[in-house]
């Protein structure tokens, strides 16, 4: 499986296990294992590089498992060939996101006039509150 030039999955470490889906196709539900369970050892991957490997466990969040292993479930169509491509694609773009290393912050300055725009209305809200004050007994 080809993510980009740089990474390249081989078949043998995608494993994929077919399971009863939920939702739409009647009876049929019950007879065929039409959802595929497809899981990726990341952590012991010689295709990712380390760097790779921890944006992903950030990115996959709660489809990693502690050992480092992501776990895809396709079950959007009736068919199971396209669950099966359902899932691969959904994990090559998860694979894609986090071979792009995050783009720096350039830090920026905030506007002078965004500044004086901010506290004329800081002064402007301390009036109305001010307003609303019982009259002291020397006015």
């Amino acid at each position: 499986m080809r993510i980009n030039d740089s990474i390249v999955i081989s078949e043998a470490e995608l494993r994929e296990t077919f399971i009863r889906s939920s939702g739409p196709g009647g009876q049929n539900v019950n007879k065929v294992a039409s959802a595929v369970q497809l899981r990726f050892d990341a952590a012991s991957s010689p295709s990712l590089s380390d760097a790779v490997k921890a944006r992903l466990k950030t990115i996959a969040g709660r489809r990693m498992t502690k050992d480092g292993v992501i776990v895809i479930e396709a079950k959007r169509f009736r068919d199971q060939e396209k669950n099966r491509a359902d899932a691969r694609v959904r994990l090559a773009a998860l694979i894609e996101r986090a071979a792009a290393p995050p783009r720096k912050r350039t830090p920026t300055n905030v506007p002078k006039a965004q500044k004086a725009k901010r506290r004329q209305g800081k002064r402007r809200r301390s009036e109305v509150k001010s307003g609303r004050k019982r009259p002291r007994a020397e006015d």
